[in-house]
């Protein structure tokens, strides 16, 4: 039972599309609370362990030798839409190693907010490195690879020692050694990583409680904090993890991932769910979210209706007539 009906699609009163995936809800100390599907299932953990990926520069007091404070941060951790303020933040932060975009390795592609059709692009636009979504959490590399004395142009191969470090700390947050982690490159040219759902839960949860008593405590709490203070920086204008930070009122620190990837951590009660949908649909990843938040109890009605166009429940066609619904169709069981 490693994936299950998450989601499904209805027209006419028949089902006509499901989507599957899995859900793990696990404790600071990596115990799985609830489930569905099977919590061990091995994912891509893609853009979601961009917290984790900034541990060394973190644990080094790269940060804070440059004083960036909470919207740095909250770039660091960002999947942005490539508006005005996510350049001009990149922008910033790298000029205070004195370098540019042109140091970046993330590629280009044009801005989220134009390709998520929430706004459009002068006809001669031309997008450079700064307008990756990935771009705040590169600059934290080239910030890293400055400091340390490190290469710039091979910074993102796996061996560099940059990224040997990353590595090392991502399996740390998360209650791995290395060696589990399954590797891969993200779309923005840095090594990702595989593992379980309910490690990425425990990390999740660690970052979002603090990881007290524990060396992270420092840079997880400075991380989180940026997270909730600034989460248009750290997703931008129309996104649901904006929606999701704004609702959660400063207690929940919330992460999407490409292809069907979502992590909520609740700080309050230093626990959180990872999730994900395997045909990557984020529709149904963010719904999925929604419900269980909603089956967790961490809802209040005010939240649950706040959240309810998440739920994306009504399909309406061009001509606006409703043709069909989306519900879930899972319950979270008891852990192991």
């Amino acid at each position: 039972m490693g994936f299950v009906p998450l989601i499904e699609v209805t027209r006419g009163g028949l089902v006509e599309c499901q989507h599957w995936g899995a859900v793990a809800v696990a404790n600071r100390a990596g115990q799985v609370l609830a489930r569905v599907g099977d919590p061990e299932a091995v994912v891509f953990t893609r853009s979601t362990i961009k917290a984790f990926q900034a541990l060394p520069f973190m644990q080094s007091g790269g940060a804070r030798a440059l004083g960036w404070g909470p919207a740095d941060l909250a770039l660091l951790c960002a999947s942005h839409n490539g508006e005005p303020m996510h350049v001009a933040q990149v922008e910033r932060m790298l000029a205070s190693v004195d370098q540019d975009y042109h140091a970046l390795r993330c590629g280009c592609h044009r801005p989220l907010f134009a390709e998520l059709g929430l706004g459009s692009l002068p006809a001669d636009f031309v997008p450079d490195e700064r307008h990756n979504n990935c771009s705040g959490k590169h600059a934290g590399f080239v910030a890293y690879c400055v400091q340390q004395g490190l290469p710039l142009d091979d910074h993102l191969d796996p061996s560099h020692p940059l990224q040997v470090a990353v590595r090392s700390r991502v399996a740390q947050a998360v209650g791995l050694a290395p060696g589990d982690l399954a590797a891969g490159t993200d779309g923005c040219s840095a090594p990702n990583y595989a593992l379980p759902l309910a490690n990425l839960a425990r990390g999740y949860a660690r970052l979002a409680g603090g990881a007290p008593d524990t060396e992270f405590d420092e840079s997880f709490t400075a991380l989180a904090d940026a997270m909730v203070a600034r989460p248009e920086l750290g997703s931008g204008t129309g996104r649901h993890d904006l929606d999701f930070m704004r609702v959660g009122a400063g207690d929940w620190v919330s992460k999407t991932g490409a292809d069907g990837v979502q992590v909520v951590g609740s700080r309050s009660r230093g626990e959180a769910f990872a999730l994900k949908v395997m045909d990557g649909s984020m529709l149904a990843q963010v719904a999925a979210s929604v419900e269980v938040m909603d089956q967790l109890g961490w809802l209040s009605e005010a939240q649950r209706e706040a959240l309810a166009p998440r739920r994306s429940s009504r399909i309406v066609n061009a001509r606006g007539r409703e043709v069909g619904g989306r519900r879930p169709v899972f319950r979270l069981g008891s852990g192991r």
